[in-house]
């Protein structure tokens, strides 16, 4: 697209037509998962939304992730799912957001949900914040050059044995299905710089 900033087009052009196995192992594998999205708004700075989620949350407690969840009968598709949920959890206006595209579905086995990653561009960045404590714990615009920066880049082991990419950034440990995902849209950009994958860090979570 003509009209987004140059930084991102190498990455809006590596994931038009990707497929789902370029970004995770774990593709959905039938249709009886929960159907569900997540926003991947990039930010002139350039940085990228995260929130990290509220510690006493039921799945996924304490967890940096994207902004997203699960469609509402109400929703038209994946894209106003994230649009909402978005909304709902860090206050942005979806009125200066430019949707890219969708890209393929993915599968999240612990709660099995069938998550739609939706590309976008926050073309007019409101304010953000965390709107409901009981569901967000706080809101970050993390800048690209923090998640490339090979200091803040590890190797995270969680007591179950699994063994992924994550980031240090903006005093969160970023892991599991939203570290994988960064993992490969900053290979896909062409951002990546070398790090020391012998760098490991345990965690504790077992929600």
């Amino acid at each position: 697209m003509s009209d987004l900033p140059d930084w991102l087009n190498p990455l809006v052009e590596a994931t038009r037509d990707l497929d789902g196995t370029e970004l995770s192992r774990f593709l959905p594998p039938d249709d009886t998962g929960r159907q569900s999205a997540v926003l991947i708004l990039f930010g002139d700075g350039p940085d990228v939304l995260l929130i990290q989620r509220a510690s006493d949350m039921r799945s996924h407690a304490g967890q940096p992730a994207f902004p997203g969840g699960a469609l509402d009968p109400g929703d038209d598709g994946p894209v106003a799912a994230a649009l909402r949920e978005a909304q709902e959890e860090t206050g942005l206006n979806p009125a200066g957001v430019q949707v890219i595209h969708e890209l393929p579905q993915l599968w999240l086995p612990p709660s099995n949900y069938v998550v739609t990653p939706v590309l976008a561009y926050w073309r007019e960045p409101s304010p953000v914040a965390a709107i409901d404590p009981a569901e967000v714990e706080s809101v970050h615009r993390v800048a690209i050059a923090d998640l490339t920066d090979p200091g803040n880049r590890v190797k995270v082991r969680h007591p179950s044995g699994y063994i992924g990419n994550g980031f240090e950034v903006a005093g969160m440990l970023v892991w599991g299905f939203t570290a994988g995902l960064l993992d490969r849209i900053i290979q896909l950009a062409g951002w990546e710089r070398p790090w020391d994958f012998g760098r490991t860090v345990d965690i504790g979570w077992t929600g």
